[in-house]
């Protein structure tokens, strides 16, 4: 009788959570990253607050989100090209002196008295500039760091594990902070924990990139890679309802201030344990991704995860009370980061590896690079509407486009079934377990 191996590769399994950490290279990263993560997200809640309690406008912190990352959605697929070029750690030095820098200028302005408006958003486009660089080039730097290429998905997993730590820690310290001694010196603490993740990246001992020759242009390689993008069910449908998701969901998050201060009527910590909320959900997210010994499986993980997201928004935009707002926002987490990590690692499995890098650059245009679109819409919208009914409209968005999701998952498994199989996934994958 032939073995069920389907059964034996699904599921979950604590001895796999770590198995990344084999790797040297990676173990630094890990640490010096996860130390900058929190300095990072202390700076994302104090410019939310600082933002709010300068202007007292819905719409400027949209417009601050939309600067803050409207250059990733212009600069980084030319950004991922450019990192198969050159020596990708130290590009990786350079970006993350250049966001220290930005860091150590806004701590000054708040901390002497001199901050306006208008400072925020030039140095929130600065640092989208830099953002655009840095982000596909560490993507494309964790294949360089994990020895063991089996490692990855692990690694993936790993860095939302990371991710989400910090946003569980760097909200509730920051929440702390600006209540005590004021958004500055939130600032000035993501300026120096840069330095970890630099000092990190200078210990690693990686072998000199080979680059080799490019013949074909830059034009012909984007037409080249949107063409095998869009004939592709797995890939275009994931990234199509990723862009949904970062478009329509994910600016809930410039939106919390309003909710902390207008309606659960609370200050910076109450919008530190919000966001600290979100992050505990993520976190457990991350740690069944990173348990899991396969890919399979994860198809109707990211339909059920998006779909608990949008449930999420909605259930939180009719809040009024503190606690259930927590437990929302814990819920609403653990969808988030289960269906963007789970679209990730499926992504990585799967493509090609001649155009790994272009695909990618796409999730990161439909990430990162299409959420200043949102935010910059959430912010406009919630001036007219509401902050509650903009949190709805998103969610409910978000639940159309798992729903749809759902609709193509026939043609999805079609496609990833053969993959699965070549790969050694499996021996044999029955139509309903992708």
């Amino acid at each position: 009788m032939k073995p069920n191996t389907t059964k034996s590769r699904k599921g979950t399994n604590l001895k796999f959570i770590g198995r990344a950490f084999r790797s040297r290279n990676y173990r630094l990263f890990f640490v010096g990253q996860g130390v900058s993560l929190v300095g990072t997200w202390m700076q994302q809640i104090a410019m939310g607050w600082l933002v709010y309690r300068l202007t007292n406008s819905a719409f400027l912190l949209g417009l601050i989100g939309f600067a803050g990352q409207v250059s990733v959605f212009v600069l980084t697929s030319f950004a991922g090209v450019f990192a198969d070029r050159v020596h990708r750690r130290n590009l990786l030095v350079i970006t993350q002196a250049l966001s220290a820098f930005q860091a150590f200028l806004l701590a000054f302005l708040v901390l002497s008295g001199y901050v306006q408006v208008w400072h925020l958003i030039l140095l929130s486009l600065f640092l989208g500039s830099v953002n655009a660089v840095d982000m596909p080039t560490r993507q494309s730097f964790v294949i360089e760091m994990v020895e063991h290429k089996e490692d990855l998905g692990n690694a993936i997993a790993l860095n939302s594990f990371m991710f989400n730590s910090a946003r569980l820690v760097g909200p509730s310290i920051a929440g702390l902070v600006v209540g005590l001694v004021g958004e500055g010196f939130c600032f000035l603490i993501n300026a120096i924990s840069f330095f970890a993740i630099i000092i990190t990246l200078l210990a690693m001992k990686i072998p000199k990139q080979k680059t080799g020759v490019h013949s074909a242009s830059l034009f012909h390689g984007l037409k080249e890679g949107y063409r095998y993008a869009s004939s592709f069910p797995p890939i275009l449908y994931i990234l199509l309802l990723m862009a949904l998701i970062n478009l329509m969901g994910m600016p809930y998050i410039i939106l919390m201030p309003v909710f902390a201060r207008d309606i659960l009527h609370g200050g910076p910590q109450t919008l530190g344990f919000l966001m600290g909320a979100s992050g505990v959900g993520a976190l457990i997210a991350a740690l069944y991704l990173a348990s899991r010994k396969s890919v399979l499986g994860l198809v109707k993980l990211i339909i059920i995860a998006s779909s608990t997201f949008g449930m999420g928004l909605v259930a939180f935009s009719f809040s009024q009370y503190f606690s259930l707002s927590l437990c929302i926002m814990f819920f609403t987490g653990i969808g988030m980061i289960a269906s963007l990590a789970s679209a990730n690692t499926i992504l990585q499995t799967i493509v090609d590896e001649d155009k790994r890098g272009f695909i990618m650059g796409l999730y990161t245009m439909t990430g990162v690079g299409i959420m200043p679109f949102g935010s910059l819409m959430a912010g406009g919208l919630a001036s007219r509407i509401g902050a509650p009914n903009t949190i709805a409209i998103g969610g409910i968005v978000c639940i159309l486009g798992s729903l749809f999701f759902l609709l193509k998952l026939p043609l999805i498994r079609k496609s990833l079934r053969p993959i699965y199989a070549k790969m050694g996934i499996v021996r044999e994958i029955p139509p309903e377990t992708p």
